[in-house]
């Protein structure tokens, strides 16, 4: 699994003109892509990542502050541009793989005690944040 994780000051994401999903204030905001080889152990581990990872304000994790995490399911992060100029989607795993394993990283962070927001899988979403830094990382599992 990837997750592009971004602390942000507020972000959210809209389908179709309707807000689905939505956090106020410091968080994080996650783009997670899967590949073939991902599991359920590897969403738990993304998701215990995610809620200790400590790039917010003061070297603090989202459990220490209890921030909100805004999850939103992203193929792309598994394109492949390095040949031509189109990008190949090969190692992202298809729909039917990647959807459970994305709300299990969101069910495992809520177990975990967070406030989690997500986006809407397959939908064409309009993502907007504030990134604050910026402040920018990439975790793989």
């Amino acid at each position: 699994m990837r997750a592009v994780v971004q602390r942000v000051d507020g972000a959210s994401v809209v389908v179709a003109g309707e807000t689905v999903g939505e956090i106020v204030g410091e968080g994080l905001c996650v783009l997670v892509g899967v590949t073939h080889d991902d599991t359920p152990e590897k969403a738990a581990q993304l998701a215990r990542k995610l809620w200790s990872v400590r790039i917010l304000e003061a070297e603090k994790s989202c459990s220490d502050v209890n921030a909100p995490l805004l999850v939103i399911s992203q193929f792309t992060l598994y394109g492949d541009a390095r040949k031509g100029r189109r990008p190949t989607w090969n190692a992202a795993a298809p729909g039917g793989v990647a959807e459970p394993l994305v709300d299990e990283v969101v069910a495992q962070l809520r177990a975990l005690g967070a406030t989690v927001e997500t986006g809407r899988f397959g939908a064409d979403m309009r993502v907007s944040l504030t990134n604050h830094g910026p402040f920018t990382i990439v975790i793989d599992i």
